[in-house]
């Protein structure tokens, strides 16, 4: 009698799906085992972190219709991109905090939800006071997005690839920020106002979708998680918020103006209670040793400065043209397109160049051709003024194309794994704190030399005094890349074999 053998139970060919969600069953969900898996994380990524920079400038070129929409004062309708400007710089440090304790494919994909809803009320808003509030919420979705993009590259991508992909993100940001205006006056001109904010649903949706399906899995960790600094960001965010309103205001308003003294007094004494918070937490929001890290300390620095330049150039070069050339603004608007250009063609081959032959060269030769190009913008005159301004443009953005990505890299390969989100953030409030200081920096310097060479007031200025302080202007700019080159040069590349102190990293990984 033979052996009774009980039959092989029937394989379930659905016993792999199970547990999934409908979008994890998609056939795009496995590529996840490809080769190359890393390049879709990118890509996906690239879609955030270019509608968010897009939407920080994009409103702009709006704001005289939504004055003439709403019947308010240009001063009023101005809060329209403040309010999302303050909300992203004060929020992206704790959120990248919040990222590395919760998770990042967790925080990416609900900021991009948050984003969503924000722009669709945004679009639908019966008047300006809703749409400011609407504006915050949609800045609190881009802020988790932003905060948490080159962390989730960075955690994603091979050392070997690193600053190649960091520098395809930064370029869509820079894409982003620089034709933001351009896509918006496309936008008003055919579809109103409104669809400025309609256009980020369909957009904001696919990369939900992506989001899902691409970004890598948070995993799940046995260790007890370190709980949020919650007394931190309430120290952090308003002295963020005043300290930003400071550097936004300060030109326009003036010193005295009651408004700009609440701001940079709640800035100094907010600032100053969080560091002396920080010192003392052992979870702290924004752990003070990370400074310790020479890449950190000074790619954050030199990041500030070379957004300064770039800035303070983009502030000037318009009114140089107009005051001085006598362009009509569309021409102007033309010519000030060649700093973008010079950023788009020169950010990815920088990622590309510090993955083969280390950071450092490549930021010091950033900053340095910024500072040229500042230069050349300062002898502008006579015949080859058109010649010297489309040398300087160009200089200017292909400086911060060659230095953004190998100095963000160098920055994020510094970081420890479990403080990658808090150091993306850092990285993007630099650049914000660099955009608002150089728009400063533009306008005070070019102020205060034409006090010095003699002008009663800018409305009196002549033409020569206006061309001497501008001359200056865009000379001061140059000096603050110069500088930022001398500090690069001090910094060594993690892939020439630096070592971050042993203790410092014991530190920030948590083993106290």
């Amino acid at each position: 009698m033979s052996a009774h053998r009980d039959p092989k139970p029937p394989i379930d060919s659905n016993s792999e799906t199970k547990g999934k969600s409908f979008l994890e069953r998609l056939p795009l969900a496995s590529v996840s085992n490809r080769k190359g898996y890393h390049w879709f994380v990118v890509a996906t990524v690239c879609i955030g972190a270019f509608m968010a920079a897009v939407d920080a400038s994009i409103v702009n070129i709006a704001l005289p219709t939504m004055q003439r929409s709403f019947h308010t004062t240009m001063s009023s309708v101005e809060w329209v991109s403040l309010t999302y400007l303050l909300t992203l710089a004060a929020l992206i440090v704790p959120l990248g905090r919040l990222a590395d304790i919760l998770g990042r494919r967790w925080m990416y994909t609900i900021g991009f939800t948050v984003f969503i809803v924000g722009s669709f009320l945004c679009g639908i808003t019966p008047s300006l006071a809703v749409l400011n509030a609407s504006r915050v919420l949609q800045a609190i979705g881009a802020a988790m997005l932003q905060a948490n993009s080159v962390a989730i590259i960075t955690a994603a991508t091979p050392q070997h690839d690193r600053g190649k992909a960091i520098g395809i993100q930064g370029s869509a940001q820079g894409v982003g920020l620089s034709f933001g205006p351009a896509i918006g006056g496309v936008i008003l001109s055919t579809l109103g106002w409104r669809w400025i904010f309609f256009v980020n649903v369909p957009v904001g949706i696919i990369g939900t979708i992506l989001g899902i399906l691409l970004l890598p899995k948070d995993k799940k960790s046995t260790e007890k998680k370190e709980p949020f600094d919650y007394w931190g960001a309430a120290l952090l965010v308003p002295a963020l918020v005043g300290l930003f309103y400071f550097i936004q205001e300060v030109n326009a308003q003036g010193l005295t103006a009651i408004t700009v003294m609440t701001a940079l007094i709640v800035a100094v004494i907010g600032l100053t209670a969080f560091i002396m918070l920080e010192r003392k937490r052992l979870a702290p929001m924004l752990d003070l040793k990370l400074f310790k890290i020479p890449q950190i300390a000074v790619g954050n620095t030199t990041g500030v400065m070379s957004f300064a330049c770039m800035y303070a150039v983009i502030l000037l070069g318009p009114f140089f043209l107009d005051h001085i050339s006598h362009l009509n603004p569309l021409t102007s608007g033309l010519y000030m397109t060649i700093v973008p250009l010079g950023l788009t063609i020169f950010t990815p081959l920088a990622g590309a160049l510090a993955d083969r032959y280390g950071t450092r060269l490549l930021t010091m030769g950033g900053m340095l051709a910024s500072a040229l190009g500042c230069l050349a913008l300062a002898f502008m005159g006579g015949s080859l003024t058109h010649l010297f301004l489309i040398v300087g443009l160009f200089l200017v953005g292909t400086g911060l194309g060659l230095f953004t990505p190998p100095n963000n890299s160098s920055v994020m390969s510094s970081s420890p794994p479990n403080r990658l989100g808090v150091t993306g953030g850092i990285l993007n409030m630099a650049r914000t704190l660099g955009m608002g200081l150089g728009i400063t920096l533009g306008g005070v310097s070019y102020q205060v030399m034409l006090r010095i060479i003699g002008a009663a007031s800018p409305a009196t200025a002549t033409m020569h005094q206006m061309r001497e302080a501008y001359h200056w202007a865009f000379i001061i700019a140059g000096i603050v890349a110069f500088i930022a080159m001398i500090l690069s040069s001090s910094k060594k590349s993690n892939q020439s074999g630096h070592k971050i102190d042993k203790e410092t990293m014991e530190q920030l990984s948590g083993f106290h």
